[in-house]
């Protein structure tokens, strides 16, 4: 089996979960956070979403500096729809991306620098499972714990929730 296929069986598997979680962020409380030192709701909905465009960045370019950001880059979501369309893209172009790499290609390194510094160098085919869909499991994570604080019945993933029975796992 070729890396980019299963990367992208992986990709296949987790983002309806993250999609299933990302449905159940209410528009109205987008600037809700449960502490003064968090994020807010809307926000960590929003990097949920945009994190697997860091696959897109993983295979076409050699290298990313986290310090020159283009602050146009952080896309402005405000309700539900647009998130969900917001992830439905990047999740279609990661996709297509990954899909597109040959072995040889994922096997190079790719490098995280911040001012120029690096931080990092691994192969593609590891960041692309850490850096960005392990990374995009952590915050799915987070977002089931706010909508919990929030008493938004949380979705069954992997399994039954306190909330509701199936998951990926157990038949509904």
């Amino acid at each position: 089996m070729r890396i980019a296929d299963a990367l992208v069986k992986e990709i296949d598997l987790e983002s309806p979960l993250t999609r299933k979680v990302l449905e159940r962020v209410p528009s109205d409380r987008f600037g809700w956070k449960p502490h003064a030192k968090s994020m807010t709701l809307g926000w960590l909905a929003t990097f949920s979403a945009v994190i697997y465009s860091w696959g897109v960045d993983t295979v076409e370019r050699d290298q990313f500096d986290v310090a020159v950001l283009d602050a146009g880059e952080r896309p402005n979501v405000t309700n539900t729809p647009e998130l969900l369309a917001l992830f439905d893209d990047k999740i279609a172009r990661a996709r297509a991306a990954i899909q597109k790499a040959d072995d040889e290609h994922l096997s190079k390194p790719w490098t995280l620098l911040a001012n120029g510094q690096k931080i990092f160098s691994e192969p593609r085919w590891l960041v692309l499972r850490t850096y960005v869909l392990n990374h995009a499991v952590h915050h799915r994570g987070q977002l089931t714990v706010f909508l919990r604080l929030l008493d938004i019945p949380v979705p069954a993933l992997y399994s039954d929730s306190a909330d509701e029975r199936g998951g990926m796992f157990i038949s509904s």
